[in-house]
């Protein structure tokens, strides 16, 4: 079995290593709203889309009880529809120094490339955000074949499978078993399940990891080891068929695909 097609999410797997662009902007929003949201609760439904992040954040239950005690009611779709409207707005205004694209992306696309495999990608980002994003990260040296919001399938991202399937008909791929999707985030491995593709999480730079470059390298080797353990784990669990370190392991676990199947 030959894979014909890659599909890439955006940040936290190819650009903006460790995904902090909307990290930022969902921590700031829900600070005005008078609730300090932690780390690990901004990121775990990182990979949806936003409108749903903020809804799933918003239903968790310290971050629900603090809303209660802070507006006196419960929170209702209204409100998270300003959220996100003020969410966007400041995410609009940060995300052009966000799309630096992440160690090894750039060898691993040459090397798609050289084989003759298409690449797409979806992303848990607007139209209006990838219209900064694509562009920047152009400037940078990546451009995938083509890319997808959740605004082409009725707002039905992740973890539907539908962005998947429209690269698919977009890029001329007709069997599920011959496309992999790259993700960094339970939403991604969840998406590429529920499109019956090849799942594959990425370790370093990931949303899920939540460390910035330096913060990574600084761990010490043990450090490193139980963090990958931990999310290779969390990953497996959500379906993922396989998980690399980063993108310059992606080839390899190709060329081990393809000759499972020789």
């Amino acid at each position: 079995m030959k894979i014909e097609g890659v599909i890439f999410d955006w940040a936290g797997t190819t650009v903006d290593y460790g995904c902090f662009a909307p990290v930022r902007a969902f921590m700031e929003i829900f600070r005005e709203y008078g609730i300090d949201a932690t780390m690990e609760e901004t990121r775990k439904p990182m990979g949806m889309l936003k409108w749903d992040h903020i809804k799933t954040m918003l239903s968790m239950d310290r971050i629900h009880s603090e809303w209660v005690k802070v507006h006196g009611r419960e929170w209702t779709d209204r409100d998270v529809d300003e959220m996100h409207e003020k969410f966007s707005e400041k995410l609009l205004g940060i995300l052009h120094g966000y799309a630096e694209v992440k160690p090894y992306v750039l060898e691993a696309v040459r090397q798609l490339r050289d084989r003759g495999i298409k690449i797409g990608s979806t992303t848990g980002y607007t139209d209006q955000m990838m219209e900064i994003v694509v562009p920047k990260a152009a400037e940078n040296g990546y451009e995938p074949d083509f890319w997808i919001s959740p605004n082409s399938v009725g707002n039905m991202g992740r973890p539907y499978p539908y962005m998947i399937f429209e690269n698919m008909r977009q890029l001329g791929l007709r069997n599920v078993h011959t496309v992999m999707k790259v993700g960094d985030t339970i939403s991604d491995i969840q998406e590429g399940v529920n499109a019956g593709v090849i799942s594959v999480g990425v370790l370093e730079g990931s949303s899920e990891m939540g460390l910035t470059e330096q913060e990574y390298e600084a761990l010490s080797e043990a450090g490193k080891k139980a963090a990958k353990e931990r999310l290779t784990q969390s990953y497996r669990e959500a379906g993922a068929d396989y998980v690399i370190d980063h993108m310059g392991c992606l080839c390899d676990l190709i060329d081990e695909i393809e000759g499972q199947s020789v």
